[in-house]
């Protein structure tokens, strides 16, 4: 069985500093490097998946967005795993990023969501001729007035966590590295489904104070 774990991968604790990661990687590098290992193939992947760990957990924002996303210490069978299974999951961890991020922002402006709720309720009784929380006024809505939310860092955090999911996906062998276009299709997923959770999270955010009239 392997533990889908770059920490093990590595040989170091969840804790571990950042220069006990440096270390553990330079040592390993030493260890399973191709030039030690001529004509070793279990050496040649054993230094991807060290890399690999290695340019994830060697910057701190990067690590810091794989232990959002990360899955813990499980194990997989050595065959390939389910990509349905693999894929479902982090699109749920980048959809509940995505929606906490932006229902957090609305919580802090009681003011401004209950402005929010008057335009939708305007537009609601506008279209149905009575109020109501409709769930595709309120997502029109929010595509509409995202862009005011959301910050420059917010979006710099956002490439972060998209970035290290995908290089999740290429070290769970859901999709392989040499495969731009389902790479590029594996991050468009991503974006969408990110995206998605920002949308409802200004859904929730409104319906928490939804008082029908």
């Amino acid at each position: 069985m392997a533990r889908l774990d770059y920490y093990e991968t590595l040989g170091v604790s969840r804790d571990a500093s950042d220069e006990e990661i440096k270390k553990a990687y330079r040592k390993l590098v030493f260890q399973y490097h191709p030039d030690r290992n001529p004509d070793n193939r279990d050496a040649e992947t054993k230094i991807r998946e060290i890399n690999a760990a290695y340019e994830v957990l060697g910057d701190p924002e990067t690590r810091q967005s794989y232990e959002r996303l990360r899955y813990g210490a499980y194990e997989v069978p050595e065959e390939p795993p389910d990509p349905v299974v693999i894929l479902e999951e982090m699109d749920r961890k980048l959809y509940e990023e995505g929606r906490k991020e932006v229902f957090a922002i609305l919580m802090k402006d009681i003011k401004r969501v209950k402005a929010e709720l008057a335009l939708i309720r305007e537009r609601t009784v506008e279209r149905q001729g009575y109020d109501a929380f409709k769930e595709s006024v309120v997502l029109q809505r929010a595509a509409e007035v995202l862009p005011e939310f959301v910050t420059p860092e917010m979006e710099s955090r956002k490439k972060r966590l998209l970035d290290v999911a995908v290089q999740m996906m290429i070290s769970q062998r859901v999709v392989r590295q040499d495969d731009a276009e389902g790479v590029q299709e594996t991050k468009q997923r991503f974006q969408e489904t990110f995206q998605r959770g920002r949308l409802n999270g200004f859904r929730d955010a409104l319906e928490l104070l939804y008082v029908r009239r």
